[in-house]
């Protein structure tokens, strides 16, 4: 060997000593470079790994939970708006972040895809190694049995290929899949369990796409609806309408139907006084262009099922009727016109009247609008407010304040029909003081300067529907079903394997050894074991020792020392379930 020596001035002579020394070489250690396949390999396996798809499954449910708590755009803009003008602050962020949009956001988006490549990723080859397992036999049996978490062993008279019959007959009456390797007979059962776990992950993906499915291709649309009117299934029936981006309008369904009558009781004593007992809705409906004329009633939670769609009762309220005539003495509006209810339990409510045809005595232009009040009960004068008391039509009022001039109806801008814009218009007056009258029903309200008047013909009654379309529905349903199914599958079904073996002992008696080994958690293996063990013992008793008596059956404990290793027919151990044994 060729010392090398530092010739450095600073450094201490080191003699004879120094001169055997050697400085070892540098040695730069370079790490192989991914590189772009590397990397894209490291992420698929990152993303197809069961941590990962639990992770985003976790963010998928988190991500969820501000649909549920902020108003979205798609279910009620309205509030989406009223949000955006109480928070100044949150409204501009959460609408930055797609808080408003949640489920049609980018960021839930990219959760929900990455959620389903990781579910494809996973379950494909796990699908195939399933197949594979299928496809192959059990593995044989270990060199030491003895080993093995459940054990038995007995000597018997019978021969060993007697034995190994008996026992592959057994087992197979007991749906283990068998086959005999050398002097043992190796079997495998609970091959569901895999099976289950496989049908869960798909009723995922199943649930996911139905999820999809439901959100791209839905519709929805609100109608309210008087006693006598009707609707048919077409985009300008709807008051509000909203749909999916796949969502084509021509697909609407041809149906109708016409609320016949809304039937409303309500308990009239005790503590549950006003509370609903009767809430329905007798509409007649058809399917089809000609189709035949059907009737039927529609309750809270029992919608309508037709064409492919279904027609929710949502709320109801009241409709007073009224005939109105202009200063010419003409009728320019005679109808039910829809109120809300501003309390939900005994229907006080709001309303406008708006007349855009109207004219004075002496034929000019003069539209008319009233705001009003309606109580279905009211409590007289005692009561000192215009609130009703109950909510059934026991002693109906209406509350009219009279306004004329331009009610911006030809400005061409869109106006809620349930709300009078004033801005433009001059309220009556009488004696100086604004104009306004509570009726009765039959009686009539005189505007001043003989420019019409208003009477209050009658009531009815009003129930608002949601026609929804969700193609989905039924796909995630069978998806749920399938899951829970899988779920159940997964846990309770134990995939174990049983060996028999049977020998000659060194002085020609057989010796039987069964043992048993768990993929799974199964406390129920060493019970399964001595059921077999007993129901061998016909056709292969135990042998008598030397004193006349049968021997006891031996049941060793596994080897603290070395773990229970499945083997093949050679005897070698199988390293693919070593390390579950």
């Amino acid at each position: 060997m060729t010392a090398k020596t530092d010739t450095r001035e600073n450094e201490p002579d080191l003699g004879a000593a120094g001169s055997q020394l050697s400085t070892a070489p540098k040695e730069e250690l370079s790490l192989p470079s991914l590189g772009p396949i590397g990397w894209a390999r490291w992420f698929w396996r990152q993303l197809t790994s069961m941590r990962v798809a639990l992770i985003l499954l976790f963010l998928l449910s988190l991500g969820a939970v501000p649909g549920s708590l902020i108003p979205q755009t798609s279910i009620n803009p309205v509030k989406v708006d009223e949000f955006k003008k109480q928070h100044d602050i949150l409204g501009p962020l959460y609408d930055k972040l797609g808080m408003f949009h949640v489920y049609s956001s980018v960021w839930f988006s990219a959760i929900y895809l990455l959620l389903f490549i990781s579910l494809i990723g996973c379950i494909i080859p796990r699908t195939w190694q399933f197949v594979g397992q299928l496809r192959s036999r059990p593995p044989g049996a270990p060199r030491r049995l003895t080993r093995l978490p459940a054990y038995a062993t007995w000597r018997t008279t019978a021969e060993p290929e007697q034995v190994l019959e008996a026992a592959r007959r057994t087992l197979k009456k007991r749906r283990f899949r068998t086959h005999v390797v050398g002097s043992a007979v190796a079997s495998e059962k609970g091959y569901l369990r895999e099976a289950g776990n496989l049908l869960f992950h798909i009723a995922l993906i199943v649930m996911l796409v139905a999820f999809a499915v439901g959100q791209l291709w839905k519709s929805e649309g609100g109608k309210l609806i008087a006693e006598g009117d009707g609707f048919s299934n077409s985009l300008t029936q709807f008051d509000d309408f909203k749909s999916g981006s796949f969502f084509d309008t021509d697909d609407l369904a041809p149906f109708g139907f016409q609320l016949d009558k809304f039937v409303a009781t309500y308990e009239r004593s005790g503590p549950q006084t006003g509370t609903p007992r009767v809430f329905r809705a007798d509409v007649t409906y058809f399917s089809g262009a000609d189709g035949k004329e059907h009737k039927t009633s529609i309750k809270v939670n029992e919608p309508l099922d037709i064409g492919g769609d279904r027609v929710y009762l949502l709320s109801h309220g009241y409709a007073p009727e009224v005939t109105v005539k202009d200063g010419t003495g003409k009728v320019v509006y005679e109808g039910a016109v829809p109120f809300l209810p501003q309390d939900q339990k005994n229907f006080t409510s709001s309303g406008v009247v708006k007349v855009p045809g109207a004219k004075t005595k002496d034929g000019k232009k003069n539209q008319l609008g009233f705001q009003g009040f309606f109580v279905p009960t009211f409590g007289g004068k005692g009561s000192g407010s215009m609130f009703s008391v109950f909510p059934a039509l026991d002693n109906p009022r209406l509350t009219l304040t009279a306004y004329h001039g331009d009610l911006g109806v030809d400005s061409g801008l869109p106006q809620n029909v349930y709300q009078l814009e004033t801005k433009n218009l001059k309220q009556y007056k009488k004696d100086g003081a604004p104009f306004a009258q509570m009726m009765k029903q039959g009686q009539t309200m005189k505007l001043p300067n003989g420019d019409g008047s208003i009477r209050f013909d009658g009531v009815k009654q009003w129930a608002s529907f949601t026609i929804s379309h969700q193609p989905g529905n039924e796909l995630a349903l069978g998806g749920a079903v399938a899951a829970l199914l899988g779920l159940a599958a997964s846990l309770f079904i134990q995939r174990r394997r049983v060996w028999v073996r049977a020998e000659p002992g060194p002085d020609g008696v057989t010796v039987v050894e069964i043992a048993g080994l768990g993929r799974s958690e199964s406390p129920k293996l060493p019970e399964e074991l001595a059921d077999l063990a007993y129901a061998l013992q016909p056709d292969a008793p135990q042998a008598m020792d030397e004193d006349g008596e049968k021997p006891a059956s031996t049941s060793p404990a596994p080897d603290s020392e070395d773990s229970a290793e499945p083997s093949d027919s050679a005897g070698n151990a199988d390293p693919s379930e070593g390390a579950r044994a």
